[in-house]
């Protein structure tokens, strides 16, 4: 319903850059006024602004797969070239105020092709930097301690990962980033904090080879996964979802490549692990993979729980923290936010979550939010790193 008002914004927002973009130009140079150019530019332009829409109409092919590349890498590209030349425009119209040299520049035919070539390099920079820079997995430490004892152990190092959105934008070759990054880490415990894939189980290139290459994460006590709300097949056009609730369910191709990735699903499970500590893999709140937004409560998954052990929760979404703490839960581990993943959105992401990213301490709970692997939407990061934590957990009490 939400894109009966997102599409003609979309249109009315493109029609803007469109213009802007041609009037620059044609400060430029006359030539640019020519039809020989104003065609193919109108028809290049309209092409990527319309990749979103191609990318969903088509079947299922190798041309849609590198037509929806290309829709992810514009989105970012999209969002850059609408924040940069409406930002110069909120100038120029400040700058209309002012007198002075100032003023005499920035509204001459010299200062404007100069503001323009500068934003040019700006958004070609940060778009070519941004797609570069999601391919880096930082490693992000964190050392927390839980007060209570934990049987043949004086610490444990888990390594969490999440939102590795395997799909359009995400393949082998980042996962393989990834598992040389976790296997150094010599972890006690590989986590996955939902968002495996990225709706489509078709997206994925090649599947085979990417579970054979995670089946090669080397851990003392194995490696554990939840989904997330995108772990469902679900027809996104631009990001909007464009399938009914009843219908969000979960493809069984999903369990099954876990399966082949040996990654030990958790769905709503509780799992006690060498008899020392408890791993809680909790469903998706939002989208738990059947068609409705049922799961089970913390109390109802920790009925049968010895709470003098240390309990941690995996889940995809970094909420109802005040719950875990009342409940008694040690340490949650959750993705989702992806920190915002591009600017500005490291910086808004702060506004709806407790935990948007990193670590936070409510009452004895311990929070930690990756901000994930992979990319969803726009291929790129800016401001935000794809991320494993390693996490040691020292306890007090051993």
């Amino acid at each position: 319903m939400i894109l009966i008002f997102i599409i003609p914004i979309y249109i009315l927002l493109n029609a803007y850059i469109l213009h802007r973009i041609h009037k620059w130009l044609t400060a430029c140079s006359e030539r640019f006024h020519s039809k020989w150019f104003v065609v193919p530019y109108l028809t290049i332009y309209s092409l990527l602004a319309l990749s979103l829409l191609f990318a969903f109409l088509l079947p299922a092919s190798e041309f849609q797969v590198l037509v929806k590349q290309i829709s992810n890498y514009w989105l970012g590209t999209f969002l850059y070239l609408l924040m940069f030349i409406a930002v110069a425009d909120i100038l120029r119209l400040i700058l209309k105020q002012i007198t002075g040299k100032i003023h005499e520049f920035f509204f001459c035919k010299a200062g404007y092709v100069f503001v323009g070539l500068l934003l040019t390099a700006l958004i070609c920079g940060i778009s070519a930097y941004g797609i570069l820079h999601s391919k880096h997995v930082k490693v992000t430490p964190y050392d927390i301690t839980v007060e209570k004892s934990c049987a043949g152990h004086d610490s444990l190092k888990i390594v969490l990962a999440a939102d590795l959105h395997l799909g359009y934008s995400v393949d082998d070759r980042q996962m393989q980033r990834m598992v040389k990054k976790i296997n150094a880490q010599n972890a006690d415990l590989v986590v996955f904090a939902g968002d495996v894939f990225d709706n489509e189980y078709e997206a994925v290139q090649n599947p085979d080879k990417i579970a054979k290459t995670l089946s090669t994460i080397q851990s003392t006590y194995g490696s554990y996964a939840v989904f997330g709300n995108h772990d469902v097949t679900e027809r996104l056009l631009g990001g909007f979802s464009v399938t009914s609730k009843e219908n969000e369910v979960r493809d069984p191709r999903f369990e099954s490549f876990l399966k082949d990735a040996d990654i030990t699903l958790l769905d709503d499970e509780v799992t006690c692990i060498d008899n020392a500590f408890y791993l809680v893999g909790r469903k998706d709140i939002q989208k738990p993979g059947d068609g409705t937004t049922n799961r089970k409560t913390i109390k109802e998954l920790l009925s049968n729980v010895d709470k003098t052990k240390p309990v941690f929760v995996l889940e995809h979404q970094p909420k109802q923290l005040e719950e875990l703490d009342n409940a008694g839960v040690d340490m949650q581990l959750c993705g989702h936010t992806h920190d915002g993943q591009i600017f500005p959105g490291n910086l808004t992401v702060k506004l709806f979550c407790e935990n948007p990213c990193g670590y936070l301490k409510k009452g004895n709970l311990n929070s930690i939010v990756t901000s994930g692997v992979g990319v969803w939407g726009p291929a790129m990061r800016v401001g935000t790193d794809s991320e494993i934590c390693t996490i040691t957990v020292y306890f007090s009490n051993y």
